[in-house]
């Protein structure tokens, strides 16, 4: 696809920064969304670095400050947004917006504790969410685009994909959401590619 080379290269040297940092402070993480996509599926443009820190519940005010010193917020209260929002939005010094996502959930622990380091572009490997994390993200987040990237992890990931693990995540987050629609809309891709009867 056009662009997707410069793109990529931008985000992954962003991505980069933002891992040598949270490593050289022994903090827990991974990368999430299109970086994540990169090691599991087919490329796509991304435009930004998605990225769970794991900060629990009220930790995380020392994280914020730390990151704030270090690379740049792209909204003026970017602190009391994230304290908010549980979302810390960041650039890196003219390359691409990093979204931290303040993580606390059981989940995310869990996801972080299975994450892998994955080459993602020329020179990079970076430490991303497993693929089954990334569907059970995907699915809650269940935006059209996200629908087609779990199709396109789904085509690309097959049989060697733990279902049961899927299905054991987002069960309750579904509930958690009051969802009802998405557990049986991702049977319905699985059927499709072939990996759930």
């Amino acid at each position: 696809m056009a662009g997707t080379e410069p793109d990529l290269t931008r985000v992954a040297r962003a991505a980069l920064r933002i891992q040598d940092f949270c490593q050289e402070r022994a903090w827990r993480f991974c990368f999430i969304g299109g970086l994540a996509l990169q090691a599991w599926s087919a490329p796509r443009v991304t435009v930004d670095a998605d990225i769970t820190l794991l900060t629990g519940f009220s930790g995380e005010e020392p994280y914020i400050e730390a990151l704030l010193g270090a690379f740049t917020a792209r909204m003026p209260n970017a602190r009391e947004f994230a304290l908010r929002n549980r979302v810390l939005l960041l650039s890196c010094q003219g390359e691409a917006g990093i979204d931290v996502s303040l993580g606390a959930l059981p989940f995310e622990e869990r996801s972080v504790e299975r994450a892998v380091m994955r080459l993602v572009a020329t020179g990079c490997r970076l430490r991303v969410c497993s693929a089954e994390d990334l569907i059970v993200h995907k699915a809650f987040s269940s935006r059209d685009q996200d629908w087609a990237d779990v199709d396109g992890i789904l085509m690309r990931q097959g049989s060697k994909l733990d279902i049961g693990l899927i299905f054991e995540e987002l069960r309750p987050l579904a509930m958690l959401k009051q969802d009802d629609a998405i557990l049986p809309r991702l049977k319905r891709l699985m059927r499709r590619r072939g990996v759930l009867e």
